[in-house]
């Protein structure tokens, strides 16, 4: 029902995928398949709903529709078996403002924060930026190549250190791990025994692979609920992260009165009309093209797969379990981290993200945006494998042994 092979033209639309490039990788002329937003055009029921909101001639102050609430609610419940009340949920405008005011109001100067590396980027700079101290619980790559919480170093830490705060990645970007309700519930046990106020960035939730489940944190067990701070949207879903709309759920209401009392008397929580209009769109009319996105993202992920396996074995990738971010693994190239990064931006003109801004655990790894129309995607396969075969020959021989 709808083309996903569509090539669309975003330079002029001050988008930072295009916006942005000179900025971070010194040129403009790559492609672009780094920051997480999609390719595709967005579902044409969110393009209706703002179209004719807009066309009406006035934009005066707004107020959140009942509607709005209640068409979260619904999504969570029926998406995720996540039962969420009315007075559990506030409006945020993005998910890392959201953690930066939860940062801002559950913790104090000079506290630690522990967070899980590799991982989003901007969970250390709003640590740090707002003068609080990140404490590493690296995640541990298994010789299978798969990736698990170190929950003993987690529990150690949280015993001597007394963190304020834990950061969780649920699913975890970039490695794309959907974390088992059992990992789950003992983060919480761990947390709740500890003090520690658990923020959970679950805004890759509703895109986790070949239908498999998605266990949103605070519904793990009676611990998460006690302690978590729950952040979700629509934006990385159906691709309408310009709109700037997000949600809040925290369970226990000690955690809740005074952060939502707060948000409100800072005018945090004051959601804009094309956020409500643009999530409540989304979730009530959004399924069907969700699904067949979804569809069109596991398909990449294959060609990902197969092309690495038949024409690039030296380069692997980690298998995702959620979202549409590859995590391509070039530690066989033997290549210094600047060596890697004029691999892929000077000689295949590809604009990655590179490992390293996830954390030093993310040395000789890139992540990679796959949500794009599959003949862009092939190119930059195309143009990484002309690349990788312009390496000296000593490289090359090293990375098959």
């Amino acid at each position: 029902m709808y083309d996903f092979d569509r090539v669309i033209d975003r330079h002029g639309t001050g988008c930072a995928k295009f916006g942005e490039l000179r900025q971070m990788f010194g040129c403009e002329d790559l492609t672009p398949l780094w920051i997480a937003d999609m390719d595709f055009a967005v579902c044409p029921e969110i393009t209706g709903a703002l179209r004719r909101r807009i066309d009406h001639p006035i934009y005066g102050y707004a107020v959140a529709p009942e509607s709005y609430w209640q068409s979260i609610i619904d999504w969570l419940e029926s998406r995720h078996n996540f039962r969420v009340t009315r007075r559990e949920l506030a409006f945020v405008p993005g998910v890392v403002k959201g953690i930066g005011y939860a940062v801002n109001h559950f913790t104090g100067k000079g506290d630690e924060v522990i967070i899980q590396p590799p991982v989003y980027h901007p969970f250390r700079r709003v640590i740090e930026g707002n003068g609080r101290r990140v404490l590493p619980n690296p995640l541990v790559l298994t010789p299978e190549g798969n990736y698990e919480m170190n929950l003993e170093e987690l529990e150690r830490l949280v015993k001597e250190r007394h963190p304020a705060m834990m950061i969780l990645c649920n699913p975890h970007n970039p490695v794309g791990i959907q974390w088992s309700r059992e990992t789950l519930a003992e983060v919480g046990r761990i947390c709740r025994e500890g003090g520690v106020v658990c923020v959970s960035d679950e805004i890759h939730g509703d895109l986790v692979l070949h239908g498999k489940p998605h266990y949103p944190f605070a519904a793990c067990s009676e611990d998460c609920a006690e302690v978590a701070v729950t952040f979700g949207a629509p934006s990385k879903t159906f691709n309408i992260p310009g709109l700037v709309s997000s949600w809040c759920v925290i369970r226990n209401p000690r955690l809740r009165r005074d952060f939502y009392d707060w948000l409100e008397v800072n005018e945090f929580s004051t959601p804009t009309f094309v956020s409500t209009l643009g999530t409540e769109a989304a979730y009530r009319n959004g399924s069907r093209w969700l699904a067949e996105a979804m569809e069109y993202i596991e398909k990449n992920i294959a060609v990902v797969r197969e092309f690495l396996a038949e024409r690039l074995p030296e380069v692997g990738m980690i298998e995702p379990q959620a979202s549409f971010l590859v995590w391509m693994d070039f530690r066989r190239l033997n290549l210094t981290h600047e060596e890697l990064v004029d691999l892929v931006v000077h000689r295949a003109r590809l604009a990655l993200n590179d490992g390293e801004m996830f954390g030093a655990e993310g040395h000789g790894f890139m992540r990679v945006n796959v949500a794009t129309p599959r003949c862009c995607l092939l190119e930059a396969l195309g143009r990484l494998e002309k690349a990788v075969r312009t390496l000296p020959v000593k490289k090359l021989s090293a990375a098959t042994i």
